[in-house]
């Protein structure tokens, strides 16, 4: 789990190299055209994949799931690789809440304790990377990286009430499917020829993200939620140290504690909300990307 949290975030920091000549549609068109080769290649993982029973949960992971990776590589591009993937880590709260709203899951009373941290957090990254301009003193691309948690938490909520009934190869491809057919006519209409270093970072974005995801599911069958959720935070780290490191991005002070706030935030919530639930129904606090 440790290895797929690091992982993560090394695809977010290659998916931001990319994205310095590439757009972010266009990354994340190639994510998910690359995510799709493990399910074609393998004759018996094309065979799960096309084996379902709920298709309309299905058809709403995967279009919610590719929109909110397409929204986050478009904030990576023009934000810091921190910042949105930060953003987008905060998807556990609205996950919570559409869960509770749609699937008839009961949340925890105690759960109003971390979550105005976790919102307050929110608030302050937000406005902390606003320009002169931006509509309500918020910043866009920011606003875009919440709205990548906002749909990856609907996604979640689709995939965990598909999980009862399908299998993982059934959810996994729909989600590179639908991702791809998401993706392609932004990516497609930004389209710019790679240079040979952004063949790299886009190959670089693609293997990590694919091996974060086989590591992520091997380890999903023993780690308890409120591991997957607590580790799971350690890819934003990797990325805003990364960021910070190779690519000299700054963090404001405002910005830096509403990090804290977030993270801090998010980790209670997927505590109280995991307290008790088996260790099948860690997948609601796995990343999307």
């Amino acid at each position: 789990m440790v290895a797929a949290a690091v992982m993560f975030g090394g695809m977010a920091f290659s998916a931001k190299l990319a994205s310095a000549n590439l757009s972010g549609s266009q990354v994340a068109m190639v994510r998910f055209a690359s995510g799709l080769l493990p399910v074609v290649l393998v004759r018996n993982h094309l065979r799960k994949a096309l084996s379902f029973k709920r298709l309309d949960l299905i058809l709403m992971r995967g279009l919610f799931g590719g929109t909110a990776v397409l929204a986050y590589f478009v904030a990576i591009e023009h934000t810091t690789v921190g910042i949105a993937t930060l953003l987008n880590y905060t998807a556990p709260i609205f996950s919570g809440i559409f869960s509770m709203l749609f699937i008839g899951e009961r949340v925890r009373a105690k759960v109003l304790i971390p979550l105005p941290f976790a919102l307050a957090g929110i608030v302050l990254v937000i406005r902390a990377n606003a320009h002169p301009g931006d509509i309500l003193g918020v910043g866009r691309w920011e606003l875009l990286g919440l709205l990548s948690a906002i749909l990856s938490g609907a996604a979640v909520t689709a995939m965990r009430a598909a999980r009862r009934g399908e299998n993982s190869w059934s959810v996994y491809g729909s989600f590179c499917l639908l991702g791809l057919i998401v993706t392609a006519p932004f990516g497609i209409a930004t389209w710019r020829n790679p240079t040979a270093a952004d063949w790299i970072a886009l190959a670089a974005t693609s293997i990590l993200s694919i091996g974060a995801q086989l590591l992520l599911t091997f380890s999903l069958r023993w780690v308890d939620a409120l591991t997957v959720g607590v580790i799971s935070q350690l890819a934003v780290l990797i990325s805003m140290g990364l960021g910070a490191t190779m690519l000299g991005d700054t963090i404001r002070p405002m910005a830096a504690l509403g990090a804290i706030l977030a993270l801090g935030g998010v980790i209670g919530v997927v505590y109280v909300t995991s307290v008790g639930r088996q260790a099948s129904t860690a997948a609601e606090v796995a990343p999307e990307a």
